[in-house]
């Protein structure tokens, strides 16, 4: 999705350069000269990112923002100015601007800040959806999770966020952990600390230990400049450490030492510094087999896991299903200005139905390709491309949706699938691909219970 920022300046010049290079950089820029037409201009959509001048002929960029604030509530503001100071700049911050950059604008800087402000507003976005259902679990409005199961969960969230222990979020993947890493850190005394994500998975063993702990200049080859790790980042906030369970054991020993003296040394370096952040870590593998496995140190797991939350998976909470559909089409719907409002009963009956095999995950990615494809106000069984059964339709629709390239790797996956017995480790080993790999495509290909694999020692 294309990020649309709004530029507020009396400068044509400024304007035009800057809505050149937005547009080159993939935003969606838009211009107005004063404040009389910026308040002309319609409020959906929204812009995601206003940069806005401190001087304009017909008013002050500091005492519009809180105008501008009410009339865009969810936008971020950055305040453009080539007569900053510290003071004004933490004035503008008070009234709820983003970030303030002087003139000239340097090119590189402004892209940077409006990336971070664009994943600001999408975190806020994100946190105040489970915010309004943690509100109405009293009984207020109806909220989005309905399940038994999932109130349990926010209702633990709520306790344990304010306090500083660990907590260890277990669940199939797309079940939200990460969703719910950002409510702990929204709940949190640290809410005003940064929130840092990392998954263990993605990063390469070589330099799994100097992205977390920092390193020194020389300390490896490459190693041109200190480097601050991510203990460093989140100081004051909280670390999220996704597939904790795919980090080495060796650096395992490592964290563990680190969570237990509150201390990092950097890699190569000969003093250590304090650090002080938040640790919730996550993993999609059963717990138990993890340990027995060695895949994740006993030490390191009840050093990380003195709270547990368990997010079962989607399938297990259909009550969930028609409401996190909903509150995702009125999100996407807005984002694409489309005029698409609900699902037909039909359609609410195919969501309901389906298996789920990528959790929540999918169903959000299944409602936005439903708004971007739907041509009426209400999505219909035509529109979604889930497999149901009872459906054939929608089954025949995902075939076709399909390319030849697809269709041969699902089908290649499938056999191979068979013939480990539904064992994907195995498989995975055979296909040549991560394990991780393997359980994004199953899910990318809707290949859940209902897949046609027989029943291995491992089928999870």
């Amino acid at each position: 999705m294309k990020t649309r920022v709004l530029v507020v300046d009396d400068d044509r010049a400024v304007c035009q350069m800057l809505h050149a290079v937005l547009a080159e950089a993939g935003h969606e820029p838009s211009v107005a000269l004063d404040a009389a037409s910026l308040f002309r201009l319609p409020e959906s959509p929204a812009p995601h990112v206003i940069i806005l001048d401190w001087q304009l002929p017909d008013g002050d960029g500091i005492a519009l923002l809180p105008q501008v604030k009410r009339h865009w509530p969810r936008s971020e503001v950055i305040i453009l100015t080539g007569y900053g100071t510290f003071d004004a700049a933490v004035e503008a911050t008070k009234l709820g601007a983003f970030h303030f950059i002087g003139k000239p604008v340097d090119i590189p800087a402004l892209l940077l800040l409006i990336r971070r402000a664009a994943e600001h507003m999408q975190l806020v976005a994100q946190t105040q959806v489970l915010r309004d259902a943690l509100s109405s679990l009293g009984g207020g409005a109806s909220p989005i999770f309905r399940s038994p199961a999932m109130q349990q969960v926010l209702r633990l969230v709520e306790r344990v966020a304010p306090s500083d222990a660990a907590i260890l979020l277990s669940g199939e993947s797309g079940t939200g952990k990460e969703v719910i890493a950002d409510l702990i850190h929204a709940l949190s005394r640290r809410s005003s600390g940064p929130l840092v994500k990392v998954n263990c998975a993605a990063l390469p063993r070589e330099l799994i230990e100097s992205e977390l702990f920092g390193a020194v200049k020389g300390a490896y080859t490459g190693a041109v400049a200190d480097r601050d790790g991510l203990f460093r980042q989140a100081e004051g906030g909280s670390l999220f450490l996704d597939e904790i369970s795919e980090m080495p054991l060796d650096t395992q020993a490592k964290l563990l030492r680190v969570l237990q003296e509150k201390r990092v040394r950097p890699v190569g370096g000969r003093t250590a510094y304090a650090t002080d952040c938040r640790i919730v870590a996550a993993t999609n593998r059963p717990l138990p087999t993890l340990i027995e496995e060695r895949k994740l140190r006993e030490d390191l797991y009840y050093r990380i896991a003195a709270v547990r939350i368990e997010l079962p998976p989607l399938r297990e909470r259909h009550e969930d299903i028609v409401p996190l559909a909903r509150a995702f089409l009125r999100r996407f719907a807005s984002q694409a200005a489309r005029p698409v409002t609900d699902f037909s009963p039909d359609a609410i009956d195919c969501l309901c139905q389906h298996a789920w095999p990528g959790n929540v995950r999918e169903l959000e990615n299944e409602v936005q390709r439903a708004v971007l494809l739907c041509e009426a106000a209400v999505i219909q069984p035509t529109d979604l491309s889930i497999v149901v059964a009872g459906h054939s339709a929608p089954g025949a629709r995902v075939q076709a949706a399909l390319t030849p390239l697809e269709v041969v790797e699902r089908d290649t996956i499938v056999r191979v699938l068979r013939e480990a017995q539904g064992n994907k480790l195995a498989a995975a080993r055979r296909l040549g691909i991560g394990r991780q790999t393997l359980y994004n495509k199953i899910a990318q290909y809707g290949l859940g219970p209902d897949a046609p694999l027989r029943p291995g020692r491992e089928n999870k």
